[in-house]
C-alpha cells in the first residue's frame, strides 16, 4: 500500500505540469519551443499536403482519422508478412501468416497490443522498430486527437448560434492534433524513459543476441541464444503510450525487459503518467478546473479502491508466500507488487504484465476483469476520457429521471437521439463479449484453453474482455495463435475501439448545435461529491452487474473451488 501511495503521489506531481504543457500544445498556443519543433513539423505537413490551421467539421475529422487507420493497416500488415526478406533480421524471423499478421496489425492499430506471438522469436528488428513501435507512437495520439476534438465540441463553441451544423462545428485539424503532441510531448518523454530504462539495464542494441552454455551441465555443449535488440525504446513507448505489447513474449516479467525494482517502479509510473496528465490538461484546455477536479477525484477513488482490492486478494492468496507454487509470479518483486501492477495496467488500457495474470489469485483476476469492463478508471490515452464522458451523460440522464428534471449537461439538453447513441455503446459491450465467449466455449476444438472448469471460462472471457477494452493483457496458457482466435479477436478489437472514440464525438457535436440555457439553481450540479458517487454507482450497475453470471461462473467459482481444496 505504501508503494501505491508513493506511486500515485509521484504521478500527480509529474502529471500536473505535463497536463498544463499538453493543454498549450493542443490549443496551439505560442511557446518558446516553436522554433525547435517547427523544423520537424513543417516537413511532415508538407508531405501530408495539409494546412494545420485549417479547421475541420465532424465528417472531415472522422474521415481523416479513418483514412490514417486504413493506410497504417495496409503498410503494417505488409511488413509483417514480408519481414523475412527485409533488413535488420539477425535472428532470421520468418514471415507471419496472414491471419496472425492481420491480428497483430489491428491489435496495435487499436492501441491494444494483444499479442498472439512471442516478439523475440517471431518478429525481426525491422518489424519491431517500424510497424510495432510506429503504431505504438501514433495510435495513442489518435485517441488523444479524438478526445480533444470532443472537448472542443463540448466547451469551446460559440454559444446560442442557431445556424450551427455538424460541419460548422470547429473541431480543429486532425493532422495537427496528431503531429503536434507526438513531436512535442510523447517523443521527448519516450527519449527520457528510454535512457532511464537503459541505465537500469534494459538492452538497446542492433546486434544479434549472444549464445551461452545452458546451466544444466549434464547436457554437453548445448547453447542457448539470448535474444536482445533495441528493447529500451520499445519498453518506454509501450508503457507511456498505454500500449503494453512487450519485446519479449512474457513482457515485463522478463529480467531483460524489467531488470530491477526501480525499473519496475519506473514502468508502473509510465503507465499512469499520460492518462492522469490528460485530466489536468482537461482543466486547463477547457478552463473548467472544477470539472477537471470532479473527473480526477472520481477516477482516483475508483483507482485506489481497485488497487487496494487487488493487493489484498493477492496478499491473502495461498500462492503468495509459497515459493514452490509461485509459478508465473516474479519472485524479485513479490506478489503484492505484482498485484499492484495488475491493477494499474488494467485501470489504464495498457496490458503489460510483470507476472502472468493467469497465475494470479482468482479474485485478483476478478479485479483486473472489472477494471477492463469499466474501462474508465483512468483509461487509455483519449479513449479513457471518451468512455468517462459516456458514463457522465448516462448518469445525467438517469439522475434527471430520478429527480424529475430535464436531463441537461452544462445547459444543453440530452434528448432521445443522444440516448440512442449512448445505448449503442452500452449494449455493444455485452453483446460482443458474451457472444464470442459463448461461441468459443461451446466449441472445445477452437477454444484452446489449458484449464478445465471455472478457470477455463475465465481464460476465454478475459481474452475477449481485454480485446474489447483495448487492454491487451491475457490469461496466458490459452492457445490463441489460431485462425479462429486471430479473426474473432480482430473483430472484437475493432468494435471496442472505433465506436468508443467516434460516437462520443458525434454526441458532443449534436449537443454543441443546441442552444445553451443559463445554469440556475434548478440545474443539475455535476461537479459535486454526491454526483461523483452517483456516477460510480451507475458505472458498477451498467458494467459489472450485467456480467455477474459469467463472473460467478469464472473467477468467483474458481476462488470458491480453491477454498474448498
Amino acid at each position: 500500500m505504501l508503494e501505491l501511495y508513493l506511486l500515485l503521489a509521484l504521478v500527480i506531481l509529474l502529471a500536473w505540469p505535463l497536463g498544463k504543457y499538453l493543454a498549450k500544445v493542443m490549443a496551439n498556443q505560442p511557446m518558446k519551443s516553436d522554433v525547435m519543433f517547427g523544423w520537424i513539423e513543417r516537413p511532415i505537413y508538407a508531405i501530408l499536403g495539409i494546412k494545420p490551421e485549417q479547421q475541420m467539421g465532424l465528417r472531415q475529422y472522422v474521415a481523416a482519422f479513418l483514412v490514417s487507420c486504413v493506410v497504417l493497416l495496409v503498410l503494417s500488415t505488409c511488413i509483417f508478412m514480408t519481414q523475412a526478406w527485409l533488413p535488420l533480421n539477425p535472428n532470421q524471423a520468418p514471415n507471419m501468416s496472414w491471419d496472425l499478421a492481420l491480428h497483430t496489425t489491428i491489435s496495435f492499430l487499436t492501441n491494444t497490443n494483444q499479442q498472439h506471438y512471442s516478439g523475440q522469436a517471431q518478429l525481426s528488428y525491422f518489424s519491431q522498430m517500424t510497424a510495432i513501435v510506429g503504431l505504438q507512437v501514433i495510435t495513442p495520439m489518435m485517441g488523444l486527437a479524438l478526445a480533444v476534438a470532443t472537448l472542443r465540441a463540448f466547451f469551446l463553441q460559440k454559444k446560442n448560434n442557431d445556424n450551427l451544423t455538424s460541419e460548422s462545428i470547429q473541431l480543429g485539424n486532425y493532422w495537427a492534433d496528431l503531429v503536434r503532441p507526438t513531436v512535442r510531448f510523447l517523443m521527448p518523454l519516450c527519449l527520457i524513459w528510454s535512457l532511464l530504462l537503459n541505465w537500469q539495464g534494459v538492452p538497446a542494441t542492433f546486434q544479434g543476441g549472444p549464445e551461452v552454455q545452458v546451466l544444466d551441465h549434464s547436457v554437453e555443449k548445448q547453447l542457448q541464444k539470448i535474444p536482445l535488440g533495441p528493447v529500451a525504446p520499445m519498453v518506454a513507448i509501450k508503457q507511456l503510450g498505454s500500449n503494453g505489447g512487450g519485446w519479449y513474449g512474457p513482457n515485463s516479467s522478463v529480467p531483460l525487459e524489467n531488470p530491477t525494482p526501480f525499473s519496475n517502479f519506473l514502468e508502473m509510473l509510465a503507465i499512469l503518467l499520460i492518462p492522469v496528465s490528460l485530466i489536468f490538461m482537461l482543466g486547463y484546455f477547457t478552463q473548467r478546473k472544477r470539472f477537471a477536479v470532479f473527473v480526477f477525484g472520481t477516477m482516483l477513488l475508483m483507482s485506489v479502491l481497485s488497487a487496494t482490492a487487488s493487493i489484498w486478494s493477492e496478499s491473502l492468496s495461498e500462492t503468495a508466500h509459497q515459493i514452490t507454487v509461485m509459478e508465473g509470479k516474479e519472485q524479485r518483486f513479490g506478489a503484492a507488487s505484482s498485484a499492484l501492477w495488475a491493477a494499474v495496467t488494467t485501470q489504464v488500457n495498457n496490458g503489460s504484465v510483470d507476472m502472468m495474470h493467469d497465475s494470479s489469485a482468482p479474485l485478483t483476476g476478478l479485479v483486473a476483469l472489472s477494471n477492463m469492463l469499466i474501462n474508465a478508471i483512468w483509461g487509455g490515452i483519449g479513449c479513457g476520457l471518451q468512455q468517462f464522458i459516456v458514463y457522465l451523460l448516462l448518469t445525467v440522464f438517469i439522475a434527471g429521471l430520478m429527480t424529475g428534471r430535464t436531463p441537461e449537461l452544462f445547459g444543453r439538453k440530452i434528448e432521445a437521439a443522444e440516448i440512442k447513441l449512448l445505448a449503442i455503446l452500452i449494449l455493444l459491450q455485452p453483446i460482443v463479449i458474451l457472444a464470442f465467449t459463448a461461441i468459443t466455449l461451446v466449441n472445445p476444438a477452437i477454444s484452446g484453453i489449458s484449464n478445465a472448469g471455472a478457470h477455463g471460462i475465465s481464460q476465454v472471457f478475459y481474452e475477449y474482455v481485454s480485446a474489447f477494452a483495448n487492454n491487451g493483457s491475457g490469461f496466458e496458457g490459452l492457445g490463441d495463435n489460431t485462425i479462429w482466435w486471430n479473426l474473432s479477436c480482430s473483430a472484437v478489437l475493432l468494435l471496442g475501439r472505433f465506436p468508443a472514440l467516434i460516437i462520443p464525438l458525434m454526441i458532443a457535436v449534436r449537443l454543441a448545435q443546441k442552444r445553451q440555457a443559463p445554469e440556475s439553481s434548478g440545474s443539475l450540479k455535476v461537479e459535486t461529491p454526491t454526483f461523483s458517487l452517483t456516477l460510480i454507482a451507475v458505472v458498477i450497475t451498467l458494467t459489472l452487474l450485467q456480467f455477474m453470471p459469467i463472473l460467478v461462473l469464472g473467477p468467483i467459482a474458481d476462488y470458491l473451488s480453491m477454498q474448498l481444496g
